[in-house]
């Protein structure tokens, strides 16, 4: 198995570690945690600070979308538009299955922002989230795209 690659982007919410292996992101970590960078990563740390300057709408990167429902889950939520939101619900008429597993999915998203897991709410309610700060940071990510005005 090939060594991990690690490389720390600055956010507005503090450091996170991307880590790439073999040539795919696989995770995003909510802490600084350095190591050896890569082409990929360098790439990737271009297009979250173009996210956060505004500057970009999508990303654009090899990801690990994982299996089954977990994959079907990630790609309906990276479908999302930036400044928009999708209920579990709708996620999960999308899918093809139920919400709570819908709801399960996105809580074990390895790469939030990336795949933009804090697009996906609840009908009556906010949803989770996995960052520090919790939905703190799910709303600040949502006022950053302009789909929360609070």
């Amino acid at each position: 198995m090939a060594q991990p690659a690690r490389a720390v982007v600055l956010t507005p919410f503090g450091p996170v570690t991307l880590v790439e292996v073999a040539g795919v992101l696989v995770r995003l970590d909510w802490w600084a945690d350095p190591g050896e960078t890569s082409a990929l990563l360098e790439e990737a740390s271009r297009q979250m600070a173009a996210y956060f300057d505004g500057r970009l709408q999508r990303f654009d990167l090899p990801l690990n979308w994982g299996e089954g429902l977990h994959a079907a889950v990630r790609h309906a939520m990276a479908e999302i538009p930036k400044g928009e939101t999708r209920t579990y619900g709708q996620i999960a008429k999308a899918v093809g299955a139920p919400a709570q597993a819908v709801g399960q999915a996105c809580g074990a998203n390895p790469l939030p922002i990336l795949i933009p897991c804090h697009r996906v709410t609840g009908t009556d309610w906010f949803g989770g989230f996995s960052a520090p700060g919790g939905v703190e940071t799910k709303a600040a990510l949502l006022r950053h795209e302009g789909a929360l005005l609070l």
